[in-house]
């Protein structure tokens, strides 16, 4: 049994996609995942199952749809990734990192590094982003709420799907994960 951790994209989000997460729970373990776990409102769910990553992604998916007619992508993770977030984020090595301007948007492929040229991230300074993987660090000058560089603009450059989280969110997953 693995348990995975399956972010879903914009649910929960000024009203769009609604879901409670109790109900979403239910239905999780309506479908035989196991140790069904959610963090927030916004789509961070932990589920123990036999299935691969690829596999417990399509199964939240089709299910969320089938119960309450939302499309959302689902972008299914492991510990490892987690873990590769505290261990390779440029940004946590900087003198006096402020985690509150810093996210990572886990992207549904592993990218190259060259993907950063197809981000054109020089538009957007202040603002700073690096690739490793699957998972894009950035670093917002003001905050996410004011850039253009968001999950979007993302998807649309890199031809993938993505969601973002912000960096206290990503520790309280990883902490989680190891409970």
């Amino acid at each position: 049994m693995t348990t995975h951790l399956a972010l879903l994209r914009g649910i929960n989000v000024s009203g769009h996609n609604m879901m409670k997460m109790e109900a979403l729970k239910t239905m999780l373990e309506n479908i035989g995942f196991q140790n069904v776990r959610t963090y927030l409102q916004s789509g961070n769910v932990f589920v123990d199952s036999e299935e691969d990553a690829a596999k417990v992604g399509f199964m939240i998916k089709q299910e969320i749809f089938k119960v309450f007619g939302h499309e959302v992508p689902t972008i299914v993770i492991t510990k490892e990734d987690l873990e590769l977030c505290f261990k390779n984020n440029p940004f946590l090595k900087e003198k006096d990192a402020d985690t509150k301007k810093l996210y990572v948007a886990f992207v549904s492929i592993a990218l190259k590094k060259e993907s950063i040229n197809d981000l054109k991230i020089s538009q957007f300074k202040p603002d700073e982003a690096s690739i490793d993987g699957n998972r894009i660090f950035i670093k917002y000058a003001v905050g996410a709420g004011k850039t253009r560089f968001d999950q979007k603009y993302i998807e649309k450059k890199l031809n993938v799907i993505s969601t973002i989280r912000n960096w206290n969110t990503v520790t309280n997953l990883l902490k989680m994960y190891e409970e």
